[in-house]
């Protein structure tokens, strides 16, 4: 089985509009392309990839498929469309001629009404989404896991991921028994998944170690299981705490001792049946 990277980006840096990459985050204040991308997917023993978006306008999906028509190891993409459009439909019905193009993502974390996903019109183009057979990433801060609980209670058949383990403040050193109960209450949803990333940019840049994700990891796999969780190394937004191999090193040794299938699942099987790469 295909191993695959369920979440990563491809940019061509543009200081305007790509403003949320400030001047602490200068290691990735540059073009990243899937040329970059490629030997260290090699090294990791990982075939493929899935693209995600990082900014909200419809030029970043013809970018993106650019980019795939050009390089087989994007297995599918996460794009942006204007889910609170009345034409919503029209433009979801258009990207069903790109095969690669298998889902779609909104930065709600960004968003300064916290519960905008529950928002009629917001609801009414996640609702189009299943029409498409598309998937939706949830983009959020942990004060907003349970209006995404709400939001996947109400569409149950239409598949959801959390991006990011839901960006607990690792920082802190410490995990919450809000966080914990929150991505319990989230996971007792059976069309929700979850993504194991982000992590290292949510702790300490530069004196982050393993075990200090350990038990953000542990929760998650109990929460979920092992047939819901899927690798992402959120490549280059990685960079600014951890190489790519120090990231996947992480899930690598965190999951060494587990079934050769619950490995199998966990970087790959998971995301190709998810994305339905």
């Amino acid at each position: 089985m295909l191993k695959i990277d369920a979440h990563q980006h491809f940019w061509k840096f543009d200081p305007i509009r790509d403003s949320w990459i400030n001047n602490d985050m200068r290691a990735i204040q540059r073009d990243f392309f899937p040329e970059d991308l490629a030997p260290l997917l090699q090294e990791a023993g990982i075939d493929g990839c899935v693209a995600v978006q990082s900014d909200q306008s419809e030029d970043e999906n013809d970018f993106l498929l650019a980019q795939a028509s050009r390089h087989d190891l994007i297995k599918g993409i996460v794009g942006w469309a204007d889910l609170r459009s009345p034409d919503v439909e029209r433009r979801l019905e258009y990207y069903q001629r790109f095969p690669k193009l298998k889902g779609f993502r909104h930065v709600l974390q960004g968003e300064r009404d916290r519960a905008l996903m529950l928002s009629p019109d917001f609801k009414r183009g996640i609702a189009a989404l299943s029409k498409f057979g598309y998937t939706y990433d949830i983009l959020i801060y942990p004060d907003q896991l349970g209006y995404s609980r709400d939001l996947a209670a109400s569409f149950p058949d239409q598949p959801f991921v959390l991006d990011h383990i839901g960006k607990p403040h690792i920082k802190d050193r410490y995990i919450t028994e809000e966080w914990k109960a929150a991505i319990h209450s989230l996971a007792s949803r059976p069309n929700v998944f979850c993504k194991i990333s982000g992590m290292v940019t949510e702790a300490d840049w530069k004196f982050w170690k393993p075990e200090h994700l350990k038990v953000y990891i542990d929760t998650v796999v109990e929460a979920f299981g092992m047939k819901r969780v899927m690798y992402g190394s959120d490549w280059p937004v990685c960079l600014v705490a951890a190489s790519y191999q120090a990231v996947f090193s992480v899930v690598k040794d965190y999951f060494s001792t587990f079934s050769a299938d619950e490995q199998s699942a966990f970087f790959g099987g998971n995301a190709i049946n998810f994305y339905r790469l």
